[in-house]
């Protein structure tokens, strides 16, 4: 039985792979109990890892840095590629607002960490390991580290100590704002998500409505000539005559009185676009269209030949060769207007107006085929890593800082991800990955990460809290509950956020994956994820800064 316990307690590949392993399914099994209808689910890898370190079964440091590194590398990427597509939108939604509650928590992280430190008379480094702890701040440890070998010629093992005990606790912090958020506010998840989809309806889909033509200055006029007139985003996808006739729009159809038209818009420009056309004709329903003539059918196509990624919508002049209007583009579930300029990616759904053999004929030029989908493109995700590196890797100088600050292996991940999933179609990069691929990769890359943090931090960690260091815990979980909870209340007691919104708020503020891989498992939706990625990036950036500023202004 020597091999069994050299694959458990010896060195090499084997033993590192079966740790790693084994870490992770029992804690992936322990995270299926529920306590009062409870659990912290994944979270459970963390602390099974602390538990195995302890007893001594501890793979290779430098197996332990690859595994944190590259988990989190995966589960961060895959967060960013998901949420691309409503994150430069959700900057026009209150992004900005979301960045300056993300200021204000990491302000009182601070004003808790000095607090605490003159309360106590903890040195002022190993308060800032504390902190970077409490809200798992890598790449602000590493930083606090160089900043004071810099100022004093020396290392202070206390900020590592002080990171590694606060660590656990930081996450399960994390959670547990959560959870007293939920308990609080009496939050009910079913309710949240109906609530979140109305919003989402009434934010981001598009408003199909019929319009009587009443301005009398646009008879005579080609729908072009119309739409340059009103800047406003619309279609005009189909024309109902006085003769109750119907024919599918194009740029040259000129308008006439008595035209009733079918548009389709944006909800923010409804208003406008009515009072410019003429009347809403509201007893005329989008299925009655197609009982006038029944000629034309509407049919959804999906795009899966990379051959159409990145070409706008009017460059396939779908109208002239084909005689079929697109009135909307559906992307990651929300419905774009369908102008001529818009960008087309793999997997967006075109709503399609024609003749059941034009729309045919779109079809065979478009793919419409779920089994293309269901490819891999391994090519794309690579590259974003390999340019994440690359950018998380970049020194930043920053005035008054002697040392410059970096992005790191997750923040340079996810700024790349998100810049790749909306541009990348239009150099020609496909970068579209399914739900469920998405999912392993994310699952995958946080359990990695999980179970590496904890064989990392395990051993020593229980000889440290009996030491006396039970009190950096302490001052650890206090750093990481107060300005959460405290910006948390505020924000939902007085802006009623979303409690999704909210949530991945302030786990990207905590810069906590663990805590976001919490949250999405509650809801079924990517609202967190989004709202997390959009805070993410200038936290870490912050916290970096915040860390280096304290000890080299402070010590």
């Amino acid at each position: 039985m020597d091999w069994l316990y050299g694959l458990i307690f010896g060195e090499g590949i084997a033993h590192s792979i079966f740790v790693l392993a084994l870490v992770i399914a029992v804690g992936l099994l322990l995270g299926r109990i529920r306590i009062g209808g409870i659990s912290i689910g994944i979270t459970w890898i963390l602390f099974v890892g602390i538990a195995a370190a302890h007893f001594g079964v501890r793979p290779d440091s430098q197996v332990l840095e690859f595994a944190k590194d590259f988990g989190l590398i995966l589960f961060i990427y895959s967060i960013g590629i998901q949420a691309g597509p409503g994150f430069f939108a959700s900057f026009k939604k209150g992004g900005l607002q979301l960045v300056g509650y993300a200021v204000i928590i990491v302000f009182l992280g601070v004003v808790t960490t000095l607090g605490l430190g003159w309360l106590t008379g903890t040195p002022l480094p190993t308060m800032v390991g504390v902190m970077s702890g409490a809200v798992n701040d890598t790449p602000g440890l590493g930083a606090a580290q160089q900043a004071y070998q810099d100022v004093t010629g020396t290392s202070d093992p206390t900020i590592a100590m002080g990171y590694a005990v606060a660590y656990p606790l930081g996450v399960l912090g994390g959670i547990l704002v959560v959870l007293l958020l939920k308990w609080i506010f009496r939050v009910r998840y079913d309710e949240e998500t109906v609530r979140l989809e109305q919003q989402n309806r009434d934010e981001n889909q598009t408003v199909k409505m019929s319009v009587e033509l009443t301005n009398a200055n646009l008879y005579g006029k080609s729908v072009s000539a119309v739409k340059k007139l009103l800047d406003r985003s619309f279609v005009i996808s189909r024309i109902c005559r006085s003769n109750r006739q119907v024919e599918i729009a194009s740029a040259d159809s000129v308008l006439a009185e008595g035209d009733t038209l079918f548009v389709v818009c944006e909800e923010c420009d409804k208003e406008a676009i009515v009072a410019f056309l003429g009347r809403e004709e509201r007893g005329m329903l989008e299925k009655e269209w197609y009982n006038i003539d029944s000629q034309y059918v509407s049919r959804r196509i999906l795009i899966t030949k990379p051959g159409i990624n990145g070409k706008t919508l009017g460059s396939l002049r779908l109208r002239n060769n084909f005689e079929v209007n697109v009135s909307r583009v559906n992307r990651a579930g929300v419905d774009l207007v369908a102008v001529p300029e818009l960008e087309l990616q793999m997997g967006d759904k075109l709503t399609v107006v024609g003749r059941e053999a034009s729309i045919a004929a779109v079809a065979n030029l478009l793919g419409n085929s779920m089994r293309r989908l269901r490819e891999p493109n391994l090519v794309a995700i690579f590259i974003g890593i390999l340019l994440g590196v690359v950018l998380g890797s970049v020194p930043i100088a920053l005035p008054g800082i002697p040392m410059p600050v970096r992005l790191g292996l997750a923040g340079g991940p996810l700024i790349v991800a998100l810049l790749l999933s909306r541009f990348g179609p239009h150099y020609k990069l496909v970068t579209y990955t399914t739900l469920s691929a998405n999912l392993m990769l994310r699952q995958l890359g946080i359990s990695i990460f999980l179970a590496g943090v904890g064989l990392s931090s395990g051993e020593g960690f229980v000889e440290t809290i009996v030491g006396g260091g039970y009190w950096w815990v302490i001052y650890g979980f206090i750093i990481t509950l107060l300005p959460s909870l405290i910006v948390g209340m505020a924000v939902r007691r007085f802006a009623k956020m979303n409690f999704f919104t909210l949530s991945g708020m302030l786990a990207g503020v905590a810069t906590n994956p663990i805590a976001l891989a919490f949250i999405n498992s509650l809801g079924g939706n990517d609202r967190a994820s989004v709202t997390y990625s959009t805070v993410y990036p200038f936290a870490v950036f912050l916290r970096v800064v915040v860390a280096q500023s304290l000890i080299l202004f402070l010590l």
